[in-house]
C-alpha cells in the first residue's frame, strides 16, 4: 500500500484523560443546550429581544446563521474527540502527518454477512434440483440479471424523478429486447452502507437469492443504454468473473483513481465474487470509517481528491495491493463503451446518426451513456443542472429512437419529447415488423 505511515496503532488513553475528555464534552453539551434554547425563545416569543443591533431580518438571519454554524462546529467537535470503550482496539489510518482513529471492529472485521463457503457447489445443487429455473436463456446464452436503483425518496430537484424514471424506461427496454431480466431497487439492505456503497449488500443478496443467474450486471441509475442493438460478446469473459471498463496502463502505470469505473459492471455468481465483495466491502461503513480510508485512498491513488472512501477507488486500491489475488479473473474491457463518459458524446449523435448505425457499441455508436458528476436526483453536481438535463434528453431519445422505429415513429429532434410517424400504413405488416427487427440498420436523420 503506496501510503505514508500505513496503519498504525496509537497509544491507549489513561483512565484520567477520559474523564477530562468527558468532562469538557458535557460543557460542551451544555452550551448546544443554551443555542438551542435562545433559537426556541427567538422563534416562539417573536419578538426581537436578543437583537442588539437594531436591524431587520436580515440580521436576524445571519445571526441565527452563525449560531447554526456554531453548533455544527461544535458537534463535529465533539465527535472526533469522542473515546472508545476501554475494551475497544483503535487503528490508525495516516496520511501524511493526519491520522484518524477508527474501530478494528468496524474496519477490518465489517463483513456484508455470514461467510459464504462452497458457494458454486451450493449452486450447482440447488439447480439439478430445481429445472424450472435454467441458468441458460431460451437461446442458451448465460442469464444475465440486470441491477439498477434510486433512493427511496423524492428527488431534491423535482425533474429529477422525471429522468430517473426516463432511465429505468430505457432498461426495461433494453432488457426487452436481449431476454434480460432486470430489478430495480430502491431500499437500502445495509444501513452502514450508503451512498454509492448500497450497491455492494444489494448485488451480493441478488446473487445469493438468484443460484440460477450466472451474471448480475450493476448500472448507475444516471447510465443509459444508447445501443439497443449491442449485445454482450459473452463468450470472451469465459475464464473471469469481473467484467469492468477502463484502461490498463491507466491502473497499472498511472494508479489512476479513475482507471475503472463502477457505474457499469458484470460480475459472475460464483464463491470467488463472494469473496471479492467481502473484501471490497470494509472501507464503506459510513462515518469514520469511510472518512478515514478516504484518507488512505486518497494516498494510494493518483489524482483522488480528498474525500470519503467511494466504491470506485476501494475497488481499484483492492486490485492494486492484491494483484495475485484478484486480477486473473478480472477482464478490464475497453473495447466498447460498458461506461462512456457523456460529456464527449451527447453532442455528437446526429453525426453518429449520418455516419454509422446501432450494433457497434464504441466511440462510434456508444452502447452507455454515463452521466458521471451530474447527480440528476440531488441538489448539487459538478456540472451546471441546465446541460446534465438538456445531455439526459438527448441520450434518451437517442436511444428512444431505435426502439419507436419497431411501431414505425421516431423523436422530431433530439431534444423534444414529441414523436411523428415515420412509417406508412402498411396491409403486411408482418414484413414491416421484419425489416423493423433489424435492429442494426441505420437510424433516419
Amino acid at each position: 500500500m503506496a501510503v505514508a505511515g500505513g496503519l498504525g496503532r496509537p497509544g491507549r488513553p489513561t483512565r484520567g484523560n477520559k474523564q477530562m475528555q468527558k468532562t469538557i464534552n458535557n460543557v460542551k453539551i451544555t452550551v448546544i443546550c443554551g443555542f438551542i434554547t435562545i433559537l426556541v425563545l427567538r422563534g416562539t416569543v417573536g419578538i426581537d429581544f436578543l437583537s442588539f443591533s437594531g436591524g431587520g431580518g436580515g440580521s436576524e438571519a445571519a445571526t441565527d446563521a452563525k449560531v447554526f454554524e456554531d453548533i455544527e462546529r461544535i458537534l463535529r467537535e465533539i465527535r472526533s474527540d469522542s473515546e472508545p470503550d476501554d475494551d475497544d482496539q483503535l487503528v490508525g489510518a495516516a496520511s501524511g502527518n493526519n491520522s484518524t482513529a477508527v474501530r478494528v471492529e468496524e474496519m477490518r472485521n465489517y463483513t456484508l454477512g455470514p461467510s459464504i463457503t462452497r458457494w458454486n457447489a451450493q449452486r450447482r445443487q440447488w439447480m439439478s434440483q430445481n429445472p424450472g429455473f435454467p441458468s441458460r436463456d431460451a437461446l442458451g446464452k448465460p442469464k444475465i440479471l440486470l441491477v439498477t436503483g434510486s433512493p427511496p425518496g423524492p428527488c431534491d430537484n423535482p425533474a429529477g424523478d422525471h429522468y430517473l424514471l426516463k432511465s429505468t424506461k430505457n432498461k426495461i427496454d433494453y432488457c426487452r429486447i436481449h431476454g434480460i431480466e432486470i430489478v430495480h431497487n430502491m431500499a437500502h439492505l445495509d444501513r452502514e452502507l450508503s451512498g454509492y456503497w448500497s450497491k455492494l449488500p444489494l448485488l451480493r443478496r441478488l446473487m445469493l437469492s438468484h443460484p440460477e443467474v450466472e451474471w448480475v450486471w450493476w448500472m448507475d441509475s444516471d447510465a443509459i443504454f444508447t445501443d439497443m442493438a449491442f449485445e454482450l460478446p459473452l463468450s470472451r469473459y469465459v475464464a473471469s468473473n469481473l467484467v469492468i471498463h477502463g484502461y490498463e496502463d491507466l491502473l497499472w502505470k498511472q494508479r489512476s483513481w479513475i482507471a475503472l469505473n463502477t457505474g457499469s459492471f458484470l460480475l459472475r455468481n460464483c464463491q470467488w465474487s463472494m469473496e471479492l465483495l467481502d473484501a471490497w466491502a470494509p472501507m464503506g461503513p459510513k462515518g469514520r470509517v469511510r472518512e478515514a480510508a478516504g484518507k488512505v485512498l486518497t494516498a494510494s491513488l493518483t489524482g483522488r481528491p480528498a474525500f470519503e472512501a467511494d466504491d470506485q477507488s476501494a475497488l481499484i486500491h483492492l486490485l492494486l495491493t492484491q494483484k495475485e489475488r484478484w486480477m486473473k479473473k478480472v477482464y478490464v474491457e475497453n473495447k466498447y463503451f460498458l461506461h462512456g463518459f457523456w460529456a464527449g458524446l451527447v453532442d455528437r449523435y446526429e453525426e453518429m446518426m449520418e455516419k454509422h448505425h446501432p450494433g457497434l457499441g464504441d466511440e462510434r455508436w456508444p452502447f452507455v451513456t454515463h452521466f458521471v458528476g451530474c447527480k440528476p436526483c440531488g441538489s448539487y453536481g459538478d456540472y451546471p443542472v441546465e446541460q446534465c438535463l438538456g445531455g439526459m434528453e438527448r441520450a434518451f431519445n437517442f436511444a428512444d429512437n431505435q426502439v419507436l422505429r419497431l411501431y414505425g415513429f421516431r423523436h422530431r429532434s433530439l431534444a423534444s419529447p414529441k414523436v411523428k410517424s415515420v412509417a406508412n400504413r402498411t396491409a403486411t405488416p408482418i414484413e414491416a415488423k421484419e425489416a423493423a427487427l433489424n435492429m442494426t440498420t441505420k437510424i433516419e436523420t
